[in-house]
């Protein structure tokens, strides 16, 4: 169902929230459009109203009124999905919780840290400088910890820090009906009831609002080192994470760039990095135990046919380095300009990422569109990039072969469709060739049973 043909929006609802919330709420096109449209390809499909919510009992407030007219409601964090997370498909109120930004809590001595969902992983450590700690999740963007949490991130990091699942110990959550309950504690591990908080983290918004969460921090390492290696081609770049992962290496960061993703981040970013197959390693620990690490890797690669190691070891030179590879993706939008970005990533085991990424660039070079690869794979995990012109049929048509054909190929090779995009909109389509009809059934009931109208960020996940 579009909002176009979607039961008007209840007047008697827009009264009571512009009575309670004033000028925080709006009915304004352009905010309305802003709170429909996220990186993805899909087409904006903005809600019928915004509510820019500031505490948890405002956001259960909203949820109560918006279950009294049977409206759906859709949180919104930093709008920097890929999937079409956050359209709303059915109209309704986007809760807007932006505004919710506070870090409650940083318990130093016990590595965790309090926030609202708002707050972002910049933030977050914006706050946390000077404490020796840093929280590690770092999908390149400067997501909320609140969406991060929903659509259970990762990114760089994962490979040695884990993903969000791994770093979320508790969370505050506004259900369906306007209750609110906590999940989880600040002890390290509980053998207490069903594991609430793994539910709400990767549940996109579909089971309940988060509002607020309790995180695990990491000591800064005493020492870190990057480094840069070109390959002369994509396999011997890739069994070389594979070699490192396998001998037990404890890595911080491994990242694959094809040489495709090097010429766009040449350009954008104005660097001279070889436009070959690359990967950029990242190293933390002991002083010691870096270089031995480094050394070890450089051994590896060397193996391999990797050279031209440069290494960034200063923190400005480190950043650079990261920056480079984070600008990736805005790098390869602007090598078709005017295009849009239809991305995608799976994830397999790691003795399989060699083979998935072979016959996957078989399958690019049958297409007329720019794709550009990359991931974080270290831990199985890469992505591609499609640019297209979305009014074009023939490049929306390839582009869906592509997307088909590499979620096909992970999920033979015991994989997943998505390893850290989510599922949104854009993998609905997956989920019963992944799970099966009976997991699935499960999902079902778990959503009937906490979201028996189906208001809350309906249409997404389940196909």
């Amino acid at each position: 169902m579009s909002p176009s043909s979607a039961p008007p929006f209840p007047e008697s609802l827009a009264a009571a929230l512009g009575e309670r919330f004033g000028a925080r709420f709006s009915r304004g096109e352009s905010v309305r459009l802003q709170h429909g449209r996220d990186e993805s390809v899909h087409a904006p499909q903005p809600p019928d109203a915004v509510v820019f919510a500031e505490s948890t009992g405002e956001v259960a407030e909203i949820v109560r009124l918006c279950r009294d007219h049977k409206v759906p409601v859709i949180p919104y964090g930093a709008g920097s999905s890929v999937e079409g997370h956050l359209l709303a498909v059915r109209g309704g109120v986007s809760v807007d919780l932006s505004g919710m930004n506070q870090v409650l809590a940083v318990h130093a001595e016990d590595l965790d840290a309090t926030v609202q969902a708002g707050v972002t992983r910049k933030q977050l450590n914006e706050a946390l400088k000077g404490s020796g700690l840093f929280f590690p999740i770092d999908p390149g963007a400067d997501a909320s910890l609140g969406g991060m949490a929903a659509t259970r991130a990762s990114g760089t990091n994962a490979v040695r820090y884990g993903t969000m699942r791994e770093n979320v110990m508790a969370l505050t959550v506004v259900l369906a009906d306007g209750r609110v309950i906590r999940t989880g504690g600040r002890a390290r591990k509980s053998s207490a009831g069903y594991d609430l908080t793994r539910l709400f983290v990767g549940s996109e918004g579909t089971l309940g609002i988060v509002t607020e969460l309790t995180v695990k921090l990491h000591p800064v390492p005493e020492a870190m080192s990057a480094a840069v290696c070109a390959f002369p081609g994509i396999d011997e770049a890739v069994r070389t994470v594979i070699q490192t992962i396998q001998m037990g290496v404890p890595v911080a960061r491994i990242e694959l760039l094809d040489a495709l993703t090097l010429t766009a981040i040449n350009r954008f970013s104005k660097t001279t990095l070889p436009e070959r197959p690359t990967l950029f390693f990242e190293f933390h620990g002991s002083e010691s135990a870096v270089a031995e690490q480094a050394g070890l890797v450089q051994q590896i690669a060397g193996e391999r046919g990797g050279e031209n190691f440069q290494w960034a070891i200063r923190p400005e030179e480190r950043t650079r380095l990261w920056q480079a590879r984070h600008d990736a993706y805005l790098a390869c939008l602007r090598m078709k300009p005017g295009g849009k970005a239809f991305p995608t990533d799976v994830c397999v085991p790691i003795s399989r990422l060699a083979e998935c990424i072979a016959e996957t660039n078989e399958d690019l070079r049958r297409v007329s569109i720019p794709i550009m690869l990359f991931g974080h794979v270290g831990d199985g995990n890469f992505h591609l990039v499609v640019l297209v012109d979305p009014a074009s049929e023939k490049e929306m048509a390839e582009a869906e072969w592509i997307n088909e054909r590499v979620v096909e190929r992970a999920l033979a090779m015991e994989g997943t469709c998505t390893g850290e995009h989510g599922i949104g909109l854009g993998k609905r389509k997956f989920m019963l060739r992944e799970h099966g009809e009976g997991a699935v059934d499960v999902m079902r009931a778990l959503k009937r049973a906490l979201d028996p109208d189906d208001l809350l960020n309906p249409g997404k996940i389940l196909p």
